[in-house]
Parts: structure tokens; C-alpha cells; sequence
């Protein structure tokens, strides 16, 4: 079971969601060949709950935008920052995010988060 998680939230325009799929995937391979237990990327379904805090308020997406959420699942906080090391640090990946940006970097929200529940 993995007790730690990177959470990352990614405003995309919408007309690079299939791009950032293919690089995600991609990326994937590198977290989980340098010790990630999990990956997992989520496009925006339903932003507007009426009833709570949508996420459109806290996180500003502009028209054309949609909201990526990603999570990146580890063992440990340790073994989190030994894998990202590693993964930002592989020729390969630093190939790839030398590439023109799909989204704004500078609007992606990130926290790392140890997990609380588990349950399936």
C-alpha cells in the first residue's frame, strides 16, 4: 500500500488534453521505472457542485481550460524525493519537459500528501 502521494492540479487548455495525454503517459513510465508505486492522471468531469467549493474558484481556469489532476503515489516521503531525483534528473526526462510547455508551469498547484484512509 502506498502511504505517500504527489498531487498535482494542472489547468490545460483544452485543445492540448490529448498531447498532455500522450507526454503523461509517457512521464508515467519514468515516476514508475525510478520507484513511484502508482500513476494517475485525471481530466475534469464536473466542476460545478453546486452545494461545495468548486474547484474552478480555487484553481482559475481561463475559457478553453480544463483542470488535470494527478497524483503520483509512493511508499514513503523518502522514497518520494529518491524517485523524483532520479526521475527529473533521467536524459530522457529532461528531454521531454525541455519541450514547449502544454500548459502554464508557473499556475500548476502541487503538495505532497501522506495518506490518511486507504480503503477498497
Amino acid at each position: 500500500m502506498s502511504k505517500f502521494v504527489d498531487v498535482y492540479l494542472l489547468p490545460i487548455p483544452e485543445e492540448n488534453v490529448g498531447a498532455y495525454r500522450d507526454l503523461a503517459a509517457i512521464a508515467s513510465k519514468f515516476f514508475l521505472k525510478h520507484g513511484a508505486r502508482r500513476y494517475r492522471e485525471y481530466v475534469a468531469a464536473d466542476l460545478n457542485a453546486p452545494e461545495l467549493i468548486p474547484f474552478p474558484s480555487v484553481v482559475e481556469l481561463l475559457p478553453g481550460e480544463t483542470l488535470v489532476y494527478a497524483a503520483v503515489e509512493f511508499d514513503s516521503k523518502e522514497q518520494r524525493d529518491a524517485a523524483n531525483k532520479l526521475a527529473f534528473n533521467d536524459p530522457e526526462m529532461a528531454a521531454m519537459m525541455s519541450c514547449k510547455p502544454l500548459f502554464d508551469y508557473k499556475r500548476m498547484v502541487y503538495g505532497g500528501f501522506s495518506i490518511l484512509v486507504d480503503e477498497s
